[in-house]
């Protein structure tokens, strides 16, 4: 499994990178599976460098908030209206996990109702806590974090690897279900102590860190949704201080071996 990190700007695209979204690919089968976790707002431009759209096989929403969801509206532009058809090779419609209300939430955004029930676009389907999602040799466990909406991390799953992605959380018990013995967690650090010291909304660097030690078994940890604003070695150094190890920084169209 390797996780390609098309956008890794928090809160809105940045001048480097689009906003949330990670490409998850593994093969199985004799096929490569591509899943995409969450697609922030300029992440579809950036995706095209990596996969062709229509060839994902599932899409996986986090929570609501636009740096997440935002280009399934451009998605379904294209799978409803590009010259090559809509959807996956299937015709059964993209699958499209998230929060519940994300049908309407993105026929709204998009400016038309009735987007969620046009047959061969999206698939969608809600999100559960603990109850896991599969798709090819992928199987996502969502489990339910600390932010102002419903959000998701996910636990990543393929031929023998883990992934964990927090999304968008602050510190919280349920971080060590979704890191414990992850092979890598990408982990949100949208605030710097010291500056931001408002709770339930975002992990800086150290409470990342401590989520990450306090889950057990961690082989590595990435810093990601760092918005613009953010100094990102600011970031890493207190995660330092308190992770064993090298802190790693996500960085926009790197792919990474899980």
């Amino acid at each position: 499994m390797d996780v390609t990190i098309v956008g890794c700007s928090g809160s809105f695209a940045g001048p480097a990178s689009p906003a949330s979204s990670y490409l998850v690919r593994a093969e199985r089968d004799g096929r490569v599976w591509s899943v995409v976790l969450d697609l922030g707002s300029g992440a579809l431009g950036a995706l095209q460098r990596h996969i062709e759209p229509a060839a994902v096989d599932a899409v996986v929403i986090s929570h609501l908030h636009v740096d997440h969801c935002i280009d399934l509206c451009g998605l379904y532009v294209m799978l409803k209206y590009g010259p090559r058809g809509s959807g996956p090779s299937s015709g059964a419609g993209m699958p499209v996990w998230g929060p519940v209300g994300t049908a309407a939430h993105i026929a709204t955004a998009y400016g038309n109702t009735q987007v969620e029930n046009v047959p061969g676009v999206f698939d969608f389907h809600d999100v559960t806590d603990r109850e896991p999602i599969v798709v090819g040799p992928f199987r996502i466990t969502p489990v339910r974090v600390e932010h102002p909406i419903e959000a998701y991390g996910f636990r990543v799953e393929a031929n023998g690897r883990t992934l964990a992605y927090t999304g968008d959380t602050d510190a919280c018990d349920q971080l060590g279900v979704l890191m414990t013995r992850a092979d890598l967690v990408l982990a949100d650090s949208a605030f710097v102590d010291g500056r931001d010291d408002v709770r339930g909304i975002h992990l800086s660097g150290s409470r990342a860190a401590t989520a990450a030690l306090e889950a057990g078994g961690v082989s590595r940890l990435m810093l990601t949704h760092l918005p613009a604003w953010n100094d990102p070695e600011v970031c890493r150094d207190q995660a330092a201080r308190v992770w064993n190890g090298k802190v790693e920084l996500a960085e926009p169209d790197r792919t990474y071996p899980v």
